[in-house]
């Protein structure tokens, strides 16, 4: 399974970027309102300088409190975001984001945002991929 395929089935909703600036309560209020996990952060939607997840909000506000909610995207994000290609295996892309620890990869397609999948998505479709070959064995074993 290739990412381009995992993007077909997700669909096309496009990327939810925030602009470099966006304080923290705004994004909060984003993934909470559009029920995600993550942004790119983005001056053109095209070029992802970098990325917040809940995951950082959360560890943000453990050490700092409340107060990190009028801190700016900037403060908080990783900037430069392991991204892959939409000719990536789905096994590569799960091998990284496990071995990275990190739930969301940006798509980029020469230097510009295409997509963006969740460790969610590709598992999902590893586990299609595995059920249709366990039907097709079964469908071999069983002379069909």
């Amino acid at each position: 399974m290739l990412v381009h395929q995992i993007l077909k089935a997700k669909g096309d909703d496009g990327v939810v970027t925030v602009k470099p600036g966006t304080l923290i309560s705004e994004v909060a209020q984003i993934l909470a309102e559009r029920r995600i996990g993550g942004v790119v952060v983005s001056k053109d939607g095209q070029v992802a300088t970098g990325i917040i997840s809940e995951r950082d909000i959360v560890r943000a506000l453990a050490v700092k409190g409340a107060t990190c909610m009028h801190e700016n995207v900037d403060d908080m994000m990783t900037r430069n975001p392991v991204c892959c290609a939409r000719n990536d295996t789905a096994d590569d892309v799960l091998t990284r984001m496990t071995e990275g620890r990190f739930r969301h990869m940006p798509v980029v397609e020469e230097g510009v945002l295409v997509g963006i999948v969740t460790i969610g998505d590709v598992v999902k479709a590893r586990l299609q991929e595995l059920a249709m070959e366990k039907d097709a064995l079964q469908g071999m074993i069983m002379g069909h």
